[in-house]
């Protein structure tokens, strides 16, 4: 499968790509043209400097790095975020630094991953007769328990 990508002016000169044979995610850059400093408890809107076409059915994911995530505390804030087959904006990555101290973000950091997944779509139909199972309506942290 093939995603078209436009690079705009202020975005990196290269672009997403699989850092090995196995990788499921391809980092992607901050297209800014000095640091930015994000402090604890901050979020903040990064410009990745590109746009895509992605194909019906699909979607790309936003995901956290997990070295930023351990040494730093950084992650995306609505993670995974998703960008939707019909979206032509560029896309831009919600940071949060979740750490005790400063972090800075240089010119084409790589600051997030981005996955391609497969949507399917369902219909929903309402129905006050849903099926009984064992775990029923136990929730958060209740598996194993018997709740109707």
């Amino acid at each position: 499968m093939e995603i078209k990508i436009t690079v705009l002016k202020h975005g990196p000169e290269d672009i997403p790509k699989y850092a090995t044979q196995g990788s499921a995610g391809m980092d992607i850059q901050a297209a800014i043209d000095k640091h930015i400093i994000v402090k604890p408890g901050e979020r903040i809107l990064i410009p990745t400097g590109f746009k895509v076409e992605i194909p019906e059915n699909f979607e790309i994911q936003v995901r956290p790095r997990s070295g930023l995530a351990i040494k730093h505390g950084i992650s995306v804030l609505n993670s995974p975020g998703t960008i939707d087959s019909d979206y032509r904006g560029e896309i831009g990555v919600i940071l949060i630094n979740h750490g005790d101290i400063d972090f800075k973000i240089n010119p084409f950091d790589r600051i997030a991953q981005i996955v391609v997944t497969q949507i399917i779509k369902v219909n929903i139909i309402k129905n006050d007769d849903l099926s009984k199972t064992q775990r029923g309506s136990g929730g958060f942290g209740s598996t194993g328990e018997n709740n109707d």
